[in-house]
């Protein structure tokens, strides 16, 4: 059985059933199933879509418009002539033809067409930020889900020793040979254990819901991940400098590109208040078509006749020289923008500081956890070596599998931390691609 990615008639990529209504998926099919179908990067493409339809409408602002079409006028009654004679006339005229004109604010058109390539281009680099935070996204998710599900087999694995050994020192209670106050606390552990397998089998659920939120599948699809086993990743070397980190984040991040060609923007706009107004405006009018008419009735006479008309001037006053408030206004847009672009460097700094550092210490920490791992292996193994020859406590033997599952559990942990701080540092950096 296949699963498609909900609500598309082209799905990028499929699910394949596993067991029980669960689908089973892996990290490449998670990364590219964010990057094509999150619902965010689609809204973003279509801001993209929105903003090159605005740049191409700001540069037919240069060409001039034709309107065809037919106008008739009648006077009947008093009517003055151009010596300032009034008398009664009665007359009709039509005309057929094409009427092309073009009012061209040069700087103001000029100006704004540079702006609205700006805005493009940032919304350019907005589509490509929301991929890569999408891609992030889900990235988290599957780790999350990795984690619950490896999690939930810790805690599996626990019960089943706790239920073990319960039963054991039950049949040695029935026998007479065993405190039924330590059979107690074994069962008592059982339990504790097997309430940790509800919790992580419900963590699972709504990881894999989250997961399935984030790629758009059904809200109702159990996902399984396909890495039975939870591994650290290497996605940046150890012994990256942080210097060369923040500045190929410096570099490469898509809001720096995005906050950089609002910027521009800005000052396209600033230019066409300052700078624009001082260019002279251009207006041109031709009429071409045929003009009939003449007095009371007549409808004949109709022959070719054109107009045409030119004008160049400058505007005074709003929208144009002397507009001191659009001028503020565009200055301050301006500076606001350039003030936000520094925000977002200062933040992409601050992010791949932190996401550096949290790569290192959890690897460091993942390091301590293995050998902690290690010694509550061998402090077990000892705790029922000395049970089987009947020497060992069962407060001992209990207190041995606790320390046992909770290595275990820290250890899984740090791991899915681990390599989603290598994510995080990757997005910071801004690297983070679809073939990670």
């Amino acid at each position: 059985m296949l699963l498609a990615a909900a609500e598309t008639n082209k799905p990028v990529l499929l699910l394949f059933n596993y067991d029980n209504g669960a689908y089973l998926i892996d990290l490449p099919t998670a990364l590219k199933l964010a990057g094509a179908q999150n619902l965010d990067v689609q809204l973003a493409r279509e801001r993209l879509r929105e903003a090159q339809a605005q740049h191409d409408a700001a540069l037919y602002n240069f060409f001039p418009w034709v309107a065809p079409g037919v106008a008739y006028r009648r006077h009947d009654g008093r009517i003055q002539d151009v010596g300032g004679t009034v008398f009664d006339a009665s007359k009709q005229h039509y005309a057929l033809g094409a009427n092309v004109e073009a009012r061209l604010e040069l700087g103001e058109a000029w100006f704004k067409s540079l702006a609205a390539k700006q805005l493009a281009k940032a919304a350019d680099h907005a589509v490509e930020a929301q991929r890569q935070e999408s891609v992030f996204n889900a990235a988290i998710g599957y780790f999350d889900l990795v984690k619950a599900h490896a999690t939930m087999a810790v805690a599996q694995d626990a019960a089943r020793v706790a239920g073990d050994y319960a039963s054991q020192l039950q049949r040695g209670t029935e026998l007479g040979l065993i405190f039924k106050g330590d059979t107690l606390r074994a069962r008592g552990q059982a339990e504790r254990n097997q309430l940790a397998v509800q919790q992580a089998r419900e963590q699972q659920r709504v990881a894999a819901a989250r997961l399935a939120q984030v790629l758009r599948l059904d809200p109702s699809v159990d996902l399984i991940p396909a890495d039975n086993e939870l591994l650290p990743l290497t996605l940046t070397p150890t012994n990256a400098a942080l210097d060369s980190l923040v500045a190929q984040a410096l570099a490469t991040r898509p809001e720096l590109k995005q906050g950089e060609a609002l910027a521009a923007a800005a000052q396209r706009s600033r230019d066409a208040a300052t700078v624009g107004p001082l260019v002279p405006n251009l207006g041109a009018q031709a009429f071409l078509g045929g003009l009939g008419g003449g007095r009371n009735n007549d409808m004949g006479n109709f022959g070719g006749t054109e107009n045409m008309a030119l004008t160049l001037g400058w505007r005074f006053g709003p929208g144009g020289l002397w507009d001191a408030p659009r001028r503020r206004t565009a200055e301050a847009r301006l500076a606001a923008t350039t003030i936000a672009t520094e925000k977002v460097k200062d933040d992409i700094i601050r992010q791949v500081v932190e996401a550096h550092t949290r790569t290192h210490s959890l690897a460091a920490q993942l390091a301590t956890l293995k050998r902690a791992l290690a010694t509550a292996e061998e402090a077990f193994r000892l705790t029922r070596a000395r049970k089987e020859r009947g020497i060992g406590v069962v407060m001992e033997n209990i207190f041995a599998e606790q320390e046992l599952t909770r290595a275990r559990s820290d250890y899984v942990a740090a791991i899915a931390e681990l390599n989603k701080a290598q994510y995080t540092l990757q997005l910071a950096r801004g690297s983070l691609g679809l073939g990670h």
